[in-house]
């Protein structure tokens, strides 16, 4: 039995990860707390060049602070990169070239350039990277995206209270972006169209957008996002062929109603519809089970699987370069 113990703890142990956070802000010291949790991961330590919090949390939570980035990245397999969007392509592009596997938090980079570099580094590097669009591991998206087929209108609200991290960037980088790759994971076409417009309310960049995304092959996106509201949502919806699909990323609900032929003697109770030329519809409601999950650790190690087992990470660099690709290209839009 014993040696039952031991052997797993060698076969566990054998496959974590050494895994560095580089900054330790808000969403910094959430990584960091389950990185450490993680079985799949070794925390070895965090960097973070502002000295007075990085002394903070370390005295805090007991983490090991590196007072320099080099040798963080030197001790680790992974790096995750939880800075400010401007720090991003320095840091990754330190780490990838020492040939460790990077997370980056979301938006990938500060430009698209930025991004494709990152890219190419990558591949020369055989390093493997994902992007932190966490929605895409929220249970409610989870529970319906492969119900999503070939969607041709989709309508999102991502409505946020004031909050002044994060004003650094645009809100179609801070918000938006969120929805912009959920959309793309699920849209099978290229992008051919985009009109937006955004408004500047307290912040120097605008605070309320609003984009109208055209597909290729016919779909169109409308997304809306704000800053500056009286309260959050969350929302999506899809709508296809004979079915509509409601996500509330910030709830964790759902809602999906289908139409089918209707039966030629329906019961009392089957909610049926009837069009012009008389075709009859019969609809009927599903209820996916929604898995509770966190979804933040759900990435970091799916992240960690992607990289043991040789697969493709879930949100790779290169959806999350077309991410920020469509943001700027709305961004650019608010000029027009």
């Amino acid at each position: 039995m014993e040696t039952d113990i031991i052997s797993v703890f060698l076969t566990k142990t054998g496959n974590m990860l050494k895994v560095g956070v580089l900054g330790a802000g808000h969403l910094g010291k959430i990584h960091l707390r389950l990185l450490n949790q993680s079985d799949k991961y070794e925390l070895i330590g965090f960097y973070d060049p502002d000295e007075i919090n990085a002394k903070k949390v370390a005295a805090e939570f007991g983490y090991t602070h590196f007072d320099n980035i080099n040798n963080l990245i030197d001790a680790v397999d992974v790096v995750d990169i939880v800075t400010p969007t401007l720090s991003h392509f320095d840091c990754a592009k330190k780490a990838i070239e020492k040939g460790r596997h990077i997370f980056i938090e979301k938006p990938i980079t500060n430009t698209l350039e930025e991004a494709e570099e990152l890219l190419e580094l990558s591949k020369k590097h055989s390093v493997k990277g994902q992007v932190g669009h966490v929605e895409r591991f929220n249970p409610a998206f989870l529970a319906v995206k492969d119900k999503i087929e070939n969607p041709m209108f989709i309508e999102t609200h991502r409505l946020a209270e004031f909050n002044p991290r994060g004003t650094d960037v645009p809100v179609v980088l801070d918000l938006m972006i969120h929805d912009i790759d959920a959309i793309l994971s699920v849209v099978p076409s290229e992008v051919e169209k985009i009109n937006a417009s955004g408004v500047s309310v307290i912040s120097q960049s605008p605070d309320i957008a609003n984009a109208r995304i055209q597909f290729k092959n016919g779909c169109v996106a409308n997304l809306t996002s704000s800053r500056i509201s009286l309260k959050n949502m969350r929302k999506s919806r899809f709508f296809q062929r004979d079915a509509y699909i409601s996500v509330d990323f910030l709830e964790k609900k759902v809602e999906v109603v289908k139409m089918k032929d209707a039966p030629e003697n329906p019961g009392d109770f089957d909610m049926i519809l009837q069009n012009a030329e008389g075709d009859k519809k019969q609809i009927y409601f599903e209820n996916p089970e929604i898995d509770v999950n966190n979804a933040i650790l759900d990435e970091l190690e799916t992240f960690a699987d992607a990289i043991n087992n040789d697969t493709t990470p879930i949100v790779s660099l290169e959806q999350g370069t077309n991410a920020l690709k469509v943001a700027l290209q709305i961004i650019e839009s608010f000029k027009n």
